[in-house]
């Protein structure tokens, strides 16, 4: 067998830099502190060199002091002191360096070597799931780019942890809510309503917008996204299914020019309108907007589509629209098994990019002419299950036409039926239907 045949076979990992990491510990134990949120036991190759670091680690828990003696102990007591060389390879530790100064560029080579192994047991995984002719190929690269945005993101789950690890960051954000008492902690939608009651669109939720056939479900996706993008220049993600990319920003344009959406189609312009339309393209164009219109994307598609979204455009939010346009993976399901594996996968891959997930939904026609509740929501309650908060657009059929001055402002009820995390409730907002828009509306409460 020749050298570069052996290379392969052995997975990389550097000795000198786990003992060197060990006994810098030793040395000066206030050096954990400076590793505990970059370096875990799994970290290390040889399972010694893990159970050595993970002892370190209780006796720090415990409050304890960490030195020879100490951790001996600790190792006999859990009956793995014989199995990591016996006491006298943990009084080597501290001689195999000379100083605890270098020690995160010691653990640095550990992590580094750390992740080139997790690729190297991601790609035979996906090098067997590429052979296996039960697999579909789409899957599988689904699958494969899944797990390199986890190891990219460093988003590696932990199974599990502790309440004490979880407290310190809770009371921090406490802390940061007291001294921005006026700020959100989400994403804003620029409907002061709204925000009131959600305090934003916040990270790992997953937000379910239902209304009936034309009350305005993409248009009011499309002003919360509009004011994310372009007033806070927040990055937004929007999966179009249902209309162009093209028609879309036809959209956006009439509402950010305050041009009639019509007037724009049939042509019909007057020269003062091309200020206001170039105005509105300026403001498009610098906005961190990305759009997708592929019509019946994929479940697959779009959630790689969205994990490419989040780390190389840093995108805050994604729009859905609509939930039910999405292809799930198994056809052959009955259709509401299929919504539900469709809300699930969302409601996962919010918690997995940290980010939220606005989808937009139908309600069913019972609810026709009255207000919807959660048991409205169309096809599936499994979307009322997985859902965060669900937001209902209701207002009387027909009332956008009852008057057709250009000034024209339709008030709307945005229904929070749902919210995990909050208060429920109902307020008013403007939809102006020349602009295809939603405004904030005064006297907002009700």
């Amino acid at each position: 067998m020749d050298q570069n045949t052996q290379d392969l076979k052995t997975p990389p990992y550097n000795h000198e830099a786990e003992i060197a990491t060990l006994g810098a510990v030793l040395l000066d134990p206030d050096c954990l502190s400076r590793l505990q949120q970059s370096l875990r036991a799994e970290d290390f190759y040889r399972a010694a060199h893990q159970r050595v670091f993970q002892a370190i680690h209780l006796l720090s828990e415990k409050g304890e002091e960490i030195d020879l003696i100490t951790l001996t102990h600790a190792l006999k007591a859990a009956g793995d002191l014989d199995r990591v060389g016996g006491a006298g390879f943990i009084s080597s530790l501290t001689t195999a360096v000379p100083s605890s100064a270098n020690v995160e560029y010691y653990a640095k080579i550990v992590r580094e070597l750390s992740i080139r192994r997790r690729l190297l047991r991601i790609s035979q995984e996906i090098i067997q799931e590429a052979n296996d002719p039960g697999q579909e190929s789409r899957a599988v690269i689904e699958s494969a780019e899944k797990r390199i945005f986890e190891l990219t993101a460093e988003n590696l789950s932990e199974g599990y942890r502790k309440a004490g690890d979880i407290i310190s960051k809770t009371v921090e954000s406490i802390e940061q809510l007291y001294r921005n008492k006026d700020s959100y902690t989400g994403v804003p939608s620029g409907l002061a309503a709204l925000d009131s009651m959600l305090s934003g669109f916040q990270d790992s939720e997953f937000i379910v917008i239902g209304a009936r056939p034309s009350v305005g479900k993409t248009a009011f996706a499309l002003t919360v996204a509009a004011n994310a993008a372009i007033r806070s220049k927040i990055p937004v993600g929007f999966f179009t299914l249902e209309m162009a990319d093209h028609h879309l920003m036809q959209r956006l344009i009439a509402s950010e020019a305050r041009i009639s959406s019509q007037t724009i189609r049939t042509g019909m312009l007057r020269a003062s309108d091309f200020k206001s339309l170039t105005d509105a393209a300026g403001l498009i164009y610098d906005a961190p907007l990305w759009i997708n219109d592929t019509p019946n994307i994929s479940l697959l598609d779009l959630r790689a589509q969205a994990r490419r979204m989040r780390s190389q455009e840093d995108v805050k939010i994604i729009f859905v629209d609509y939930l039910t346009l999405v292809t799930p993976e198994d056809t052959r399901i009955p259709r509401h098994e299929q919504i539900a594996a469709i809300s699930r996968s969302l409601k996962a891959l919010a918690r997995e990019l940290q980010i939220p997930i606005v989808a937009l939904s139908q309600v069913s026609r019972d609810s026709e002419g009255k207000r919807p509740t959660l048991a409205s929501i169309r096809e599936s309650g499994s979307i009322e299950q997985d859902a965060d908060v669900v937001l209902f657009l209701h207002r009387e059929r027909g009332i956008e036409h009852e008057n057709t001055d250009d000034m024209n402002v339709v008030e709307t009820e945005l229904i929070i039926a749902k919210q995990r995390n909050g208060p429920v409730g109902t307020v008013k907002i403007a939809f102006v239907p020349r602009y295809t828009r939603f405004e904030a509306y005064a006297g907002h409460s009700m």
